[in-house]
């Protein structure tokens, strides 16, 4: 069987609510606790949100993270307030992110799809985003359920695993 370079899932349980869980993706002030050193949403009058107001489709972002000198922009392309939150990544890619309450855990199911299949592509984005989305979601889960941040924001430390 073919290895398909073009989408990869990755899911994780969280022992916390359906809200808490949408809000962690869509309120900048939740997403810096487990994911971003500074995150801005801009709603469509590219007028920048509050940092406890959940971002809607058609906002766009600007992603930073800490130790990295990347700035990742995009656009969000789905947010139906509940369950499901979509946005744009890594050029044309785009990341669906499925929320299914199971018990007192909420599924958190992450799509990255659309990703080119050039040689650069398959390596930085296919393979570098799941390595990335595999640490974040575990911090993702290591935060809401115990308050630990798993993130090195220690410059001297720059290049260990995160």
């Amino acid at each position: 069987m073919a290895q398909d370079w073009t989408s990869f899932n990755l899911s994780i349980a969280v022992k916390t609510s359906l809200e808490t869980i949408y809000d962690a993706w869509t309120k900048s002030a939740e997403i810096e606790k487990w994911f971003l050193e500074t995150c801005t949403y801009f709603k469509n009058t590219q007028e920048p949100r509050s940092g406890n107001e959940n971002t809607e489709a058609g906002d766009t972002y600007k992603w930073t993270w800490y130790l990295y000198e990347e700035t990742e922009k995009g656009k969000i392309t789905s947010a139906n307030g509940r369950d499901f939150f979509q946005f744009s990544f890594a050029g044309e890619c785009l990341v669906d992110i499925q929320l299914k309450e199971i018990g007192d855990h909420v599924l958190v199911n992450l799509t990255q799809h659309n990703i080119p299949t050039d040689e650069k592509s398959k390596f930085n984005i296919r393979i570098g985003c799941l390595e990335g989305w595999t640490f974040y979601l575990a911090n993702l889960k290591s935060f809401y359920e115990t308050g630990y941040d798993l993130r090195n924001k220690v410059a001297e430390l720059k290049g260990v695993n995160n």
